[in-house]
């Protein structure tokens, strides 16, 4: 079924309302996004490194028994 050719308001495939009211620009000052991901990469894997660090010096500073003791007492305090 097609249009007649002075008719626009029946099979326009595009609205003018789906297009975007403005262009994307970059922000001043912004990171890109290229380098953003990596740098997020690097700090979880610090972050991570950071507490597998401290539980092993709480494990070897207090033992194993006294440290899941405090583990177990945390979880119990939880629930």
């Amino acid at each position: 079924m097609a249009a007649a050719p002075g008719c626009r308001c029946l099979f326009v495939r595009w609205s003018r309302m789906a297009q975007p009211v403005t262009t994307q620009q970059q922000l001043p000052g912004a990171l890109p996004t290229r380098r953003l991901a990596p740098a997020m990469l690097v700090a979880g894997v610090v972050l991570g490194a950071a507490i597998v660090l401290g539980t092993l010096v709480l494990w070897f500073h207090y033992g194993t028994a006294v440290f899941f003791e405090m583990i177990a007492s945390g979880i119990a305090a939880c629930f």
